[in-house]
C-alpha cells in the first residue's frame, strides 16, 4: 500500500462500518501479520510514530490544530522490514476523549477493537505516567464488559489467563517527557519507570480500588509491558509541519528515541495469533474485523469464541474451494500427457495433485471439528478425479478407435467390398490378416487406458465376421469347420474373460487408490494435529510464565 486507507469508518461518531476497499486489501494478503495499533488521547502525535514504523515521514494524517484529525481506524500494510514473508499492519486510531464527541461509548469501542485486532498495542500519552495518565486509560477497565472470550463461560473460568491469550503486548509511549528517570535517588530504565507506575496500593477503600483498577487490568490482561519516553521533537512553530522536517532538523534525542522504538517493534513485535496459536493472515483479519463490527452494530458484545467459530466456517469453506481449485489446476496442467499408458500412471498423477491440494487445505483450515470440511474436500476431489479419469479414457478411446480404423481399413475392404475371404482358403487368410492388424495395433505405444477395450470390441466384431466366413467357406471339411467353430467360440470366451479381468483389475486398483487417499488424509491430518498440539503446549507454558510474573 502506497498510502493508508480507512479500515473502520466512524460515521458521525455513532456507527462503525468496515471499509470495503480495506477489506479487499486484507483479503489479498496470505502472509502472517504483525499488527501494531496505537491508541491515546487526540492530538498527542500518534500518527507520527506510525508513519515512522512505515518508514515514511507522512502517510497517516498528522494535523496541526486542536481538532482530532483521524476518524475511525486507519490501516497501512507494508512489507515487514525484518521478518521475511510477513506483512506489517499499522492501525492508527482516532483520538480518545475528543471533546467534540457526544458519546464516550464510541471511544470504548475504538479502544476494544484496537485490542482485538492487534498483536502489539501502543498507548500514547503526554508528559508523565501519573494518575491523570492512568485515568486516560480507563478504557482498559471496560475490556471485560465489552469483550467476551466464551459464549458460555463457567464460574471457575480464569478470565485473566484467557485474556492474555488474546490481548496484545502493551507498550506505553510517553511524549514530551521532561523529567529525569530517577527513583529514590537511583537512575532507572524506562521499563522500571513503567513497572513502578503500575505498582498497586494496599487497602480496600474506594479510592485505593479506583487507583488500582487500571493498573490491575494492564498487568492481568496484557502479556508484556514496555515503555519508551520521548523528548519534544521540535519547537512549537516547527510542530505544525513536522512531516516536512528531516531528521537533521529534529531534536537528536527524539530521533534516537524514535529509532529505538521502531527497532523494538520490528524485532519484538509479535505475529497476530488466535487462541491455539493459529497464525492470522490478511483474510482472517478481514473476517475477524467484520465479525466484531457486526456484533457491535447489533448491540451485542463481541465474543472471541463465536467469532472464531464463524471465522472457521468461512475459512474452512474457502480452504475447500482453494484446495479444490489447486487440484483442478494441477491436474489440468498434466492433461498434456493424456492418455496415460496405465491406470497406475493416472492414479499416481492424482496422488501428487491430491497431496498438494491437501497441503493448501490444511495450511488454511482450522477448528475443523470432526473433519467435516476435510471430508467434503475428499469427496470433491474423488468426484474431480472421476471426471479427469473419464476425460483421460475418452481421449484414449477416441485415439484407439482412430488407430484401429487406420490399421484395418484394408481388412474391412477385403471383407465388405472385395469379399476376399468368402472363397477357398479364405478362412485361413482372414485369420492371418486379422492377426496382422492386431499385432500392428499392439505395437503402437501410448494408446491409453481404453486400448484393451477398443481391441476387444474389434476382436468381437471380427469374431462375428470369422463365423460367417467359416460357414460359407466350402473348402473346409465338416470336421475342420467344427474344430474351427469350437476354437472361435473358445476365443470369444477368452475375449470376454479378459474384459471381465481387466474391469476387475481396474476396480481393485481404484479401491487400493481410495484406501491410499484415506491414509494420506489421515497422515497429513495427524501431522497437523501434532503441530497444533505442540503449539498449544508452548502457548500454555508461556501463559503459566506470564501468570507467575504477574503474581
Amino acid at each position: 500500500m502506497a498510502r493508508p486507507v480507512c479500515l473502520i469508518e466512524n460515521r458521525n461518531g455513532e456507527e462503525l462500518v468496515l471499509n470495503e476497499e480495506a477489506r479487499k486489501i486484507l483479503s489479498s494478503i496470505s502472509q502472517p501479520l504483525v499488527v501494531v495499533a496505537i491508541v491515546g488521547k487526540y492530538r498527542t502525535g500518534k500518527s507520527y510514530l506510525m508513519n515512522k514504523l512505515a518508514g515514511k515521514n507522512d502517510g497517516f494524517s498528522l494535523g496541526s490544530t486542536i481538532q482530532s484529525k483521524t476518524k475511525g481506524i486507519w490501516m497501512w500494510c507494508v512489507p515487514h522490514p525484518l521478518k521475511h514473508g510477513h506483512t506489517l499492519v499499522l492501525l492508527d486510531t482516532e483520538g480518545l476523549g475528543d471533546v467534540e464527541k457526544e458519546d464516550s461509548k464510541n471511544d470504548s469501542w475504538i479502544f476494544c477493537l484496537a485490542v482485538l485486532l492487534s498483536s502489539n498495542l501502543v498507548f500514547n500519552s503526554m508528559g508523565t505516567i501519573d494518575q491523570q495518565a492512568m485515568e486516560q486509560l480507563h478504557y482498559v477497565t471496560e475490556i471485560t464488559k465489552r469483550i467476551r472470550l466464551k459464549s458460555n463461560p463457567g464460574p471457575d473460568d480464569d478470565d485473566s489467563a484467557e485474556f492474555k491469550r488474546v490481548c496484545p503486548s502493551f507498550t506505553w509511549c510517553v511524549r514530551d517527557f521532561t523529567l529525569t528517570l530517577v527513583l529514590n535517588g537511583q537512575e532507572v530504565t524506562e521499563d522500571e519507570y513503567l513497572t513502578n507506575a503500575l505498582k498497586l496500593k494496599k487497602g480496600l477503600s474506594k479510592k485505593i480500588q479506583d487507583y488500582n483498577l487500571p493498573r490491575e487490568c494492564i498487568l492481568r490482561y496484557f502479556h508484556s509491558h514496555k515503555c519508551f519516553v520521548f523528548d519534544r521533537p521540535a519547537s512549537k512553530a516547527d510542530l505544525k509541519h513536522l512531516e516536512d522536517l528531516s531528521d537533521s532538523q529534529l531534536d537528536k534525542d527524539f530521533v534516537a528515541q524514535s529509532k529505538r522504538f521502531c527497532d523494538y517493534m520490528f524485532n519484538e513485535g509479535r505475529v497476530k495469533t488466535l487462541p491455539g496459536g493459529l497464525i492470522v493472515t490478511g483474510s482472517l483479519l478481514a473476517n475477524l474485523t467484520d465479525s466484531y463490527i457486526k456484533s457491535i452494530r447489533s448491540g451485542s458484545v463481541p465474543c472471541m469464541e463465536n467469532a472464531v467459530i464463524a471465522l472457521s466456517a468461512i475459512e474452512n469453506t474457502q480452504a475447500v474451494e482453494e484446495a479444490s481449485s489447486k487440484y483442478s489446476a494441477y491436474m489440468e496442467s498434466n492433461t498434456y500427457s493424456f492418455p496415460t499408458e496405465t491406470l497406475d500412471e493416472f492414479l499416481n498423477m492424482h496422488k501428487v495433485c491430491e497431496t498438494e491440494a491437501l497441503k493448501v487445505f490444511l495450511a488454511r483450515s482450522f477448528k475443523d471439528k470432526n473433519q467435516i470440511y476435510q471430508k467434503k474436500l475428499y469427496e470433491l476431489l474423488q468426484s474431480k478425479k472421476k471426471e479427469f479419469l473419464q476425460r483421460n479414457e475418452k481421449i484414449s478411446y477416441d485415439k484407439c478407435q482412430t488407430l484401429i480404423k487406420q490399421l484395418s481399413w484394408w481388412l474391412n475392404r477385403y471383407i465388405h467390398v472385395e469379399h476376399t475371404y468368402y472363397k477357398e482358403s479364405g478362412y485361413y487368410l482372414f485369420q492371418i490378416d486379422r492377426d496382422s492388424v492386431i499385432s500392428a495395433y499392439n505395437r503402437t505405444p501410448r494408446k491409453g487406458l481404453q486400448s484393451s477395450l477398443v481391441l476387444q470390441e474389434f476382436e468381437k466384431n471380427m469374431k462375428t465376421v470369422e463365423m460367417t466366413i467359416l460357414r460359407t467357406n466350402q473348402s473346409l471339411a465338416a470336421k475342420d469347420r467344427e474344430i474351427a467353430a469350437k476354437q472361435a467360440q473358445e476365443q470369444a470366451a477368452e475375449i470376454q474373460r479378459r474384459i471381465v479381468e481387466t474391469n476387475n483389475q481396474r476396480l481393485q486398483q481404484c479401491m487400493d487408490n481410495q484406501k491410499r487417499s484415506y491414509e494420506l488424509n489421515e497422515t497429513m491430518l495427524r501431522n497437523k494435529m501434532e503441530i497444533e498440539k505442540q503449539r498449544m503446549i508452548k502457548e500454555n507454558e508461556w501463559m503459566i510464565r506470564q501468570k507467575l510474573q504477574v503474581q
